[in-house]
């Protein structure tokens, strides 16, 4: 029973990973309908400023902050020198854009920082005294996605900017109209997925080591956690990432072994795909004819 609990709590700190990722990705589509396959690819590259600054001697949080800006701006650079310029080009373009920008950020990683894994330390204590259920980083990750989550939703919900983000992902004809900079908006959305996919690799970068292919598999789980819950809705990826964080830990420990681990996000993927296209939380799209 204390194995299965212990299981249980993993896969939710895990899964915290998950859903921030997964939440990057939502708030991409929202604004663009497009799906980011660059997103794990642009977090490891967060995460390698974040290591090169802590051997340079900066305290792990100032570290962090400064990775985290280095993310949003990096986010805001991408939507308004690679994106931008495509304008109203086909979608097949489009994801061949997405697809040569996961090669290119991931070889000049490893161009820049080379290949070699590298220990990635984390910021909290190994044990916490009166809890065995979950190390320290555990509970330090679940901690820090909650302050993520509360953050962002007070942004989107309670600040003209988040209002404003909101309504050109939602309608932007209207918000032009209304006097939003709609591309303003959307270079913001990509900068603030940037930042939020910063801290999903700053989470996991302890937990799988530091290298350029580090975030392949995260990506996939966090792909899963957003069809999970809906692509449309970012909250709904939050719970697909916890769903899919949890399901991935019992599996793997009761069923197919931590070799075959991966297969479960897979099989959520096409599962949801043929079942639920729009997620558990998604809205469903009906067209007159």
């Amino acid at each position: 029973m204390f194995s299965l609990l212990q299981q249980i709590a993993s896969g939710v700190a895990m899964g915290g990973i998950y859903a921030c990722l997964a939440l990057a990705l939502v708030m991409i589509y929202q604004s663009t309908h497009h799906i980011n396959f660059a997103q794990g690819e642009m977090a490891m590259f967060s995460t390698f400023i974040a290591f090169l600054l802590l051997k340079a001697g900066l305290p792990y949080w100032l570290a962090a902050l400064a990775t985290l800006a280095f993310g949003f701006v990096a986010g805001m650079l991408i939507e308004r020198l690679i994106l931008r310029p495509l304008g109203e080009v086909p979608e097949l373009s489009v994801i061949v854009v997405f697809i040569g920008l996961f090669i290119g950020v991931n070889s000049l990683a490893g161009w820049i920082f080379n290949h070699q894994i590298e220990p990635f330390p984390s910021p909290f204590p190994a044990k916490v005294f009166g809890t065995t259920l979950l190390s320290g980083h555990e509970l330090g990750t679940i901690a820090v996605v909650l302050l993520v989550m509360g953050i962002l939703y007070c942004f989107l919900r309670f600040t003209k900017v988040g209002l404003a983000m909101r309504a050109s992902a939602e309608n932007p004809v209207s918000s032009r109209l209304a006097g939003i900079p709609v591309s303003m908006m959307l270079a913001l959305g990509w900068g603030l997925s940037s930042l939020i996919g910063a801290v999903a690799g700053l989470m996991v970068a302890p937990v799988v080591f530091l290298e350029p292919n580090m975030m392949g598999g995260v990506l996939i789980y966090a792909f899963a956690a957003a069809l999970l819950g809906g692509i449309d809705n970012p909250w709904g990826a939050v719970a697909g990432g916890l769903i899919v964080g949890i399901v991935e830990n019992l599996a793997g420990t009761y069923l197919v072994g931590t070799e075959l681990k991966l297969s479960v996000a897979l099989v959520v993927i096409v599962g949801v795909l043929l079942v639920r296209p729009s997620g558990i939380f998604g809205r469903k799209l009906v067209v007159r004819v």
